[in-house]
């Protein structure tokens, strides 16, 4: 028998130029069946406008952080807004409720703040507030950003004033020029004589408040005028577009500390003695207590009183 003979008998080995193919398609499904895995429900939210959200680019975010991806953006049949489809990503399933709160976040400037600077180089994005609701798919997007009052801890009270000015939600309230607060909403009265300011002063900072506090608007530009020149008071660019305010209150024998809802007027600039103001009001909260020491804590309230 020849040698030709011997080696046509033999099945022939598979080649290996259908290895890398086989291999190709393995690893693809694996990676295709692990992506639909990682995918959570596909939701549509209707906008006014859609510019600047592009499918595959536009991220959704909670948190900071990327729970999902706008897969499509289309009209509506009646050309009075746009239906953005967004696929989520299968952590952030819960987000797809009855009672979330979608909306754009764009570039924006204005009086009432400085938001979403950073869109001007990623792009506009998508946030939102998850809802407690059934599932649902379908959501009414906003038309900004909701105002989210801090209601988990501190204490509220109310500023009467004639004019809200500059003075917006977010806006920070201070104590020696420390932030210790925030305003929540503003509304007018129920006769509509006055503005009515809702602030809320954090949980550590709730003793400083007393019956007698003073309260005063401390936004905008302020300019102190003398014979060498203008001196600008307000050097804060918070509180120059957002506004804001600060308290103090008396020196001597405290006044009970103020109860929740409280109303208080609200100055349009603070009075001559009450920046001199320097009263000892402990911090017996636990929070505050866990930040210093004791014996740090009362020698910096020593060192403040003595200032």
């Amino acid at each position: 028998m020849s040698a030709a003979t011997l080696k046509s008998s033999h099945p022939s080995a598979p080649s290996l130029v259908w290895v890398v193919p086989i291999l190709t398609l393995v690893v693809g499904g694996w990676m295709i069946y692990r992506d639909v895995l990682d995918k959570g429900p596909e939701i549509t939210i209707e906008f006014a406008d859609g510019q600047g959200i592009e499918p595959d680019r536009t991220m959704l975010e909670y948190k900071g952080v990327s729970v999902g991806t706008v897969s499509g953006v289309k009209l509506k049949e009646d050309l009075s807004g746009v239906m953005v489809t967004v696929r989520l990503d299968k952590s952030a399933t819960a987000l797809a409720s009855n009672g979330s709160e979608f909306w754009i976040v764009r570039p924006e400037v204005s009086l009432t703040g400085i938001r979403g600077l950073e869109t001007l180089v990623t792009g506009v994005r998508l946030n939102v507030i998850p809802g407690h609701g059934p599932p649902a798919t379908t959501f009414q997007g906003l038309e900004q950003a909701p105002v989210v009052e801090t209601t988990s801890s501190g204490r509220a009270f109310v500023l009467v004033c004639d004019r809200l000015g500059a003075l917006t939600p977010g806006a920070a309230v201070f104590y020696r020029e420390m932030k210790v607060g925030v305003v929540e909403s503003n509304r007018l009265a129920d006769d509509s004589t006055a503005v009515l300011v809702k602030i809320r002063v954090f949980t550590p900072y709730v003793a400083l408040v007393r019956t007698n506090t003073q309260f005063w608007n401390t936004g905008g530009l302020s300019l102190d005028i003398g014979l060498f020149g203008a001196e600008m008071k307000n050097t804060s660019i918070e509180s120059l577009i957002n506004g804001s305010v600060s308290f103090a209150t008396p020196d001597g024998e405290l006044a009970p500390e103020a109860a929740e809802g409280a109303q208080f007027p609200l100055r349009n600039e603070g009075g001559g003695d009450w920046l001199k103001w320097r009263p000892s009001i402990p911090l017996q909260s636990k929070a505050a207590q866990s930040e210093t020491t004791p014996t740090a804590q009362s020698q910096t309230l020593s060192r403040n009183s003595n200032a």
